[in-house]
């Protein structure tokens, strides 16, 4: 007799503040089966998580707060289960921001700074924040020491970016990987279970979509 598969229940966090349905749409192609919601329980019976985030820092801890999502998100980050975090949502698992006046959700010390205005490339030209489009991203760590979500994802691909502030942790150690944009940014963060991404993994194509892959397949060999 086959043992019956059980899909993991994976979650999108609808925080009004995000394009939930591209992150949807990525791990569906997958093959995973996520659920897009606001409903604390039903993050508190997830497998796994995605926090999403577009926009400012204030929007989405708002959103957080008003819709009884931050306590939750705090103990689902304290369960172990994967919890992956994009773009804003990596910036409000900081302590503060230069975007707004809200407090973070501190699941990662440190704080989120403006990029710096005025910088100029190699040939002179000036530096437009945000810092939209495609760069090139560096693991801190060697490929057998990486997090599981990225393995398999060459060192130097590029991933797409859309953002005007940059995260910069208390602990380096917790800096997975980083860009250049005239300054160095943290293009990656990895706390235990938690790991975050500046960039869009779901606008980077098929490198992006690995790290969906990965993060599904985290998921169901974590599963209870």
């Amino acid at each position: 007799m086959t043992e019956s598969f059980s899909a993991p229940n994976i979650v999108i966090i609808n925080t009004r503040a995000a394009n939930v349905h591209s992150v949807d749409k990525a791990l569906r192609k997958v093959g995973a089966n996520p659920v897009i919601t606001s409903d604390p329980k039903e993050l508190a019976s997830a497998d796994a998580a995605v926090l999403p985030g577009v926009g400012a820092s204030d929007s989405v801890m708002t959103a957080l707060n008003s819709l009884g999502l931050t306590d939750p998100v705090k103990q689902f980050a304290a369960s172990g289960r994967p919890l992956l975090c994009i773009c804003v949502g990596l910036q409000v698992l900081f302590n503060s921001s230069e975007e707004g006046d809200l407090p973070g959700l501190g699941l990662v010390q440190g704080s989120v700074k403006l990029i710096p205005l005025g910088m100029k490339d190699k040939l002179g030209n000036n530096m437009k924040v945000p810092h939209i489009g495609w760069n090139e991203v560096h693991f801190t760590d060697g490929k057998s020491e990486r997090n599981p979500i990225f393995k398999g994802i060459p060192q130097g691909s590029h991933f797409y970016f859309v953002h005007s502030y940059r995260c910069v942790p208390d602990e380096q150690s917790e800096v997975a990987a980083t860009a250049n944009y005239g300054v160095e940014v943290c293009a990656a963060v990895v706390r235990g279970n938690v790991v975050g991404t500046q960039f869009h993994p779901e606008k980077s194509g098929s490198i992006g979509l690995q790290i969906y892959k990965n993060f599904f397949e985290l998921t169901l060999s974590t599963q209870n």
